[in-house]
């Protein structure tokens, strides 16, 4: 009988604590503390057990009542507060308003240029390539025909990691990358990172992104560039842009030419971006250098060649008509929710 009564009231502890709601609740109570519940059906036949007995099993039976009585009222006492919190919930909810919609995420405005750019160069026929944002010395310079004495090599300029390891300042070791591994015609797109050691400003920050761009073929000629250089531009700002180059130089083109294009933010009345001249510098070309074609392989002559780079985030300012450089890394989402 003992055990009978423990097995009872651990299956009737069970059902008490498992009661999803006050009726399941109320269906336990009858089923084992009832007038016709289990308990005291077991309580009735305490007199049929022998004198010695009962006396055990009748305390062993009232311990079991009280202890599932108390237990009921608890779970009782937590069913109605968990109904009074959802009423309270309710009651607060006002459905006349209006829902609020999740915030969703979009590109990146420098990130949706960069996709613009290569896009257009897609459909001029180029292939998009990528290399390592750390490189070393040889494609960083000397293949690109830097002497020795050559500014940008100084750690003023350059990033290094050790000696010949370094973050990449620009785009250009693709190049060496491409045509090392690739007999002309080559006509590409390297699109990337890059790293200086800029003072930062308006126009001006230590990372930034580059679209490098090469073309070596038989007879490409200048005119070529200049040709590419002005679709490009006045398909990512319209017929009212215009492009201007002026002599420059650079180790790995000559004849070498800065491209600047007319400043949108004021229409070429001069601004504090362009520097009140009307223009906007957005990047470098030229023709490549043969030295630069020889330390490939190339028949420098059979073959010519083009490259420019040009930094994405003054394309991006000249699309969305931004006047500071570090208002994209700013991390603001008051202003790139604006994109």
């Amino acid at each position: 009988m003992e055990d009978k009564l423990k097995a009872l009231a651990e299956e009737a502890r069970q059902a008490i604590q498992q009661a999803a709601d006050e009726q399941q609740l109320e269906q336990a109570r009858i089923k084992y503390l009832g007038r016709r519940g289990q308990l005291h059906q077991i309580t009735q036949s305490i007199g049929q057990l022998p004198d010695q007995q009962r006396p055990v099993v009748g305390q062993l039976a009232n311990k079991v009542s009280q202890q599932l009585d108390q237990l009921f009222a608890q779970r009782q006492e937590e069913l109605q507060t968990q109904v009074a919190e959802a009423e309270r919930v309710v009651q607060a909810l006002d459905v006349t308003l209006p829902g609020r919609a999740p915030r969703v995420g979009k590109r990146h405005p420098l990130l949706a240029t960069l996709d613009e750019m290569i896009e257009i160069f897609l459909g001029l026929g180029f292939t998009v390539v990528e290399g390592p944002e750390i490189e070393n010395y040889y494609y960083s310079f000397e293949a690109l025909n830097y002497p020795e004495y050559h500014p940008a090599m100084d750690e003023q300029m350059t990033f290094y990691i050790n000696d010949d390891v370094l973050l990449r300042s620009q785009t250009s070791p693709v190049q060496i990358r491409v045509m090392e591994n690739q007999s002309p015609p080559v006509r590409i797109v390297a699109p990337g990172r890059c790293f200086r050691r800029d003072t930062v400003d308006a126009t001006h920050c230590h990372t930034f992104y580059q679209l490098e761009g090469l073309l070596v073929d038989e007879s490409v000629t200048f005119a070529d560039l200049k040709g590419t250089l002005e679709v490009f531009a006045r398909e990512m700002f319209g017929p009212q842009c215009h492009m201007r180059f002026r002599p420059d130089f650079f180790p790995f083109t000559e004849p070498s030419a800065e491209i600047a294009l007319t400043c949108i933010i004021c229409g070429g009345e001069g601004c504090r971006v362009c520097g009140d001249t009307g223009w906007l510098e957005v990047g470098g070309s030229g023709m490549v250098d043969p030295n630069v074609l020889e330390m490939v392989g190339y028949d420098t002559e059979k073959y010519t060649g083009w490259a420019f780079g040009v930094g994405v985030e003054r394309f991006a300012m000249l699309r969305y008509g931004i006047d500071d450089i570090r208002l994209f890394y700013s991390g603001d989402m008051r202003f790139l929710a604006q994109f």
